[in-house]
């Protein structure tokens, strides 16, 4: 018989502040698994019976599908099935906004690459061969293949939703009187820069498995980053109850943002598996992964800064437009972030922030590493590098004058915890030799200085509730093990680690006594996906709640087979002892087996929701987080003025982490996004071509292999001195912060600056060729100024902007005259949003 007591009847213990295993180097719990080749991608997996799947694809940008001829294909050997749009006529998409997207083409292609026929054969190589003989008759419309083009062009639309015409997103808000700020300037400057896109290149291609259980439930592994999100669409669109539908995420060979959206292919083998009532794999192309894209937005960018003789920045106004590419995917999120976080580093007073995004026939943009921000962040660090020079002020010290202050509240309503940047930039400018070399190196070497800030997660979930963000659950085993229950995704990054790391912390026990089980939506609780750098700080923190719950139930139980108190108990080294007794105690183990005399089987729950922003304006539901990272970086470059070639001959970077849960993952972090970032600055661009035949013709990747798109290799890599800046944030587990997106944003900028000093030419665009050196140094001999980049920003009207006054100017967070609560596009406020489904607005 139980213990009739109740398990809350008296306090536990409380966590040391002696920590044993947060912030040491340890093993990753994977990490055996994956170095030996037993670790199970999604296509690893084969079961009995299983049939293989192929898309066909669009080879057209934009068109009318007229007909589908798939008799040739029947009659091959092999072939067991077809899909085609019809069979699946509701639409879905990531945002509750954005629900453009068809698991197969109904009526028209978007892209070249949008998937219209779903073809299912005994084996890959029939499949293949059966989808290259299906036959789709095309009546082509006029192509889209610019921001310019778009806005000149509102017909015909792409999707008869958006702003306007083929403007997906239109938006402009103004906080504080920015031309107010702009007159108390001493000197306003301007540039306009442009980012090009790229994509994330994943070393393991998208791979999805389905297979029925009975005729009316359907199992999906696949190699996504949102199970979550993928159980949504594949409920909606399968016409299926949720219940019915387990969404199993594969450890993924690499994400990146990439592998965030629901797709086409994993709806699509769900259909076909409940169709034949068999196993469906499909394993896409590496050309494949291209069309998917979801990669980062190619963006131009107007920055316009009011600044005095001292440095002080007065006001800013920023106007970004985005090309989209044919669907929504995170769209309206990626438009607000291009300007949400401007605010997060340095003191901007007044801030306006105009922006759009166009639907393009191309690939569709989505959320790439950093989300948003590493275009504006260009945009705006090699802004004030040349602010700086113009001001004859050191780069270093003009950032370091008016860094946002910590728990402080920005002109955007963004609340900052704390705020490492400083420690950051002092690391590396000494650690560079900065105040030495900087502006003082030979011709052709050069220092460029670069800084940036990421989130700890989002403020608001997608599909906006009132429910946890994240959850576990624990149940101990009176064999001393504990399982773990969680929906985090492992895409690479330590997650696993992270979350049994923290759990066996607070427990005291061996990582080896901890067993995951997670991203399985019918075994796990919830968490919303792994983006936006949140497993850490949000499934870190429900992990905390869960295990303190958990040792409380122990330490009730050890309390009174060792007649001490509760509270007086210490969980350390696989054992449960009195603190000022260590002798007196037993092994996790029999402590666990007194609990469980007592209270029966033991099991616990822990939950994590953000704090709530104090911004209530439209658009406030973008750019709050937890917990702000922060970064800088210093990158010396060598550069040929003969021929423009360059390279990158050092790297230093600081990370502001908060707490560092496990060194050896941060520092493993800070080195990959150092590397992509190179890539992102020297080389790494998703470009196209359009074929003859002029607004019909084909708009065709430029670049749609890894034979022709560019990313580094050893050769390009440089030594990288990395620094872990611990400045804990309270909201954050242990007081930990993100790490896996903010070490990527300084580098782009950093790069461009280097370059600058070493030759003294400017370029203001990425990726940065060596043409482009070449071109700057060449107008720069000729006596004009020395750079590359946009000329001119397009002429668009973005109406009156939503104003809200800025917290100085003693707002209350609300915008002036809000026209609507944002319930359509998500992105209001939740009281906002709550009172206008309620009808109240």
């Amino acid at each position: 018989m139980s213990d009739t007591s109740h398990p809350d009847d008296e306090p536990g213990p409380v966590t040391s502040d002696q920590l044993r295993l947060i912030g040491t180097p340890f093993r990753r719990v994977d990490g055996r698994a994956k170095v030996t080749g037993q670790t199970r991608f999604a296509d690893d997996l084969s079961f009995p019976r299983m049939v293989h799947m192929k898309l066909v694809r669009s080879t057209v940008p934009h068109a009318r599908i007229i007909s589908i001829d798939t008799s040739k294909a029947s009659a091959m050997a092999g072939v067991v099935g077809f899909l085609t749009g019809d069979s699946m006529p509701d639409p879905f998409g990531i945002l509750p906004v954005s629900q453009d997207e068809h698991a197969l083409c109904i009526d028209k292609v978007r892209f070249v690459g949008d998937p219209v026929v779903a073809v299912a054969a005994l084996t890959e190589d029939q499949a293949h061969e059966a989808a290259l003989a299906v036959e789709i008759e095309y009546q082509p419309l006029e192509t889209i293949a610019t921001v310019e083009e778009a806005i000149a062009t509102p017909e015909p639309r792409i999707h008869e939703y958006g702003d306007e015409g083929n403007l997906h997103k239109k938006l402009s808000m103004e906080f504080g009187d920015v031309d107010a700020g702009f007159e108390e300037a001493d000197q306003i400057f301007e540039d306009v820069m442009y980012y090009e896109g790229n994509t994330h290149l994943p070393m393991e291609q998208h791979a999805t498995v389905a297979l029925t259980e009975e005729t009316d439930r359907i199992t999906v592994y696949s190699s996504t980053q949102t199970p979550h999100y993928l159980h949504r669409s594949l409920a909606k669109v399968l016409a299926i109850p949720a219940a019915r539908i387990r969404v199993i995420a594969c450890p993924n060979g690499g994400g990146f943002g990439g592998k965030s959206d629901p797709f086409n292919h994993e709806i699509c083998a769900a259909k076909m598996a409940l169709t034949l009532g068999r196993p469906v794999k499909i394993c896409l192309t590496r050309e494949e992964v291209f069309y998917c894209h979801r990669g980062r937005h190619p963006v131009l960018m107007k920055i316009r800064t009011g600044v005095k003789k001292d440095g002080t920045l007065t006001a800013q106004h920023l106007q970004t437009a985005l090309d989209g590419g044919a669907y929504g995917s995170y769209g309206v999120a990626s438009t607000y972030y291009t300007g949400a976080l401007q605010t997060v580093t340095y003191d901007l007073p007044k801030y306006r922030f105009e922006s759009i995004r166009a639907f393009t026939n191309k690939a569709p943009c989505g959320p790439k590493r950093g989300h948003g921000t590493p275009q504006p962040r260009f945009a705006f660090e090699v802004h004030l590098d040349k602010i700086a020079h113009q001001l004859g002020i050191d780069p270093a010290d003009l950032r370091m004058q008016q860094l946002v202050k910590p728990d402080s509240v920005t002109s955007n309503w963004l609340k900052v915890g704390s705020m490492g940047l400083g420690q950051c930039i002092e690391a590396v400018v000494e650690g560079s030799g900065w105040r030495e070399r900087h502006g003082k190196m030979p011709d052709g070497r050069g220092l460029g200085l670069a800084c940036g800030s990421y989130l700890s997660g989002a403020g608001l979930p997608i599909y906006w509730n009132h429910m946890p963000q994240s959850g576990v659950q624990l149940q101990l085993d009176r064999s001393g093990g504990v399982a773990l229950f969680c929906g985090e995704t492992e895409i690479g990054q330590g997650s696993d680690s992270v979350i049994a790391a923290i759990t066996a912390e607070i427990l005291g026990i061996d990582l080896k006594d901890i067993r995951l089980c997670v991203a399985d939506t019918d075994l796990t609780p919830v968490d919303l996906g792994s983006y936006s750098s949140r497993v850490t700080l949000m499934a870190g923190n429900a992990a905390i709640e869960a295990a303190e719950r958990a040792r409380t139930l122990v330490a009730r139980g050890a309390a009174k087979k060792l007649d001490v108190p509760a509270r007086e108990l210490v969980f350390a080294d696989g054992r449960v002892f009195h603190g000022e007794n260590p002798d007196h105690g037993l092994s996790f183990q029999e402590a666990v087996i007194e609990a469980e005399s007592r209270f029966g089987t033991l099991g616990t729950t822990g939950s994590y929701t953000p704090p709530r922003s104090p911004g209530r304006y439209r658009g406030a539901g973008v750019g709050p987080s937890p917990a702000y990272s922060y970064s800088a970086a210093v990158v010396e470059a060598e550069v040929d003025r003969e021929t423009g070639i360059y390279r990158i001959e050092q790297v230093w970077m600081a990370h502001d982490v908060g707490q560092c849960i496990n060194p050896a993952l941060v520092m493993g972090q800070i080195e990959g996004s150092v590397y992509m970032g190179l890539g992102e600055a020297m080389m790494e661009e998703q470009v196209y071509r359009r074929l003859p035949k002029k607004r019909s013709g084909a708009l065709v990747h430029k670049h749609p292999s890894m034979l022709e798109y560019k990313s580094p290799t050893f050769a390009e890599m440089p030594p990288v001195t990395s620094y872990i800046i611990e400045d804990p944030d309270p909201n954050g587990p242990f007081g930990a912060k993100e790490v896996g997106q903010g070490p990527l944003l300084p580098m782009m900028p950093a790069v461009a600056n280097a370059i600058f000093d070493a030759v003294g030419v400017r370029i203001d665009q990425i990726p940065i060729a060596p043409h482009m050196v070449r071109q700057a140094i060449e107008a720069q001999e000729k006596g004009k100024p020395g750079r590359f980049g946009p000329k001119s920003f397009p002429d668009i009207e973005f109406g009156v902007p939503l104003k809200v006054p800025t917290p100085q100017e003693g707002g209350d967070g609300k915008a002036i005259n809000i026209e609507d609560a944002g319930v359509r596009d998500g992105t209001g406020t939740m009281t906002e949003r709550k009172d206008a489904v309620k009808g109240k607005n």
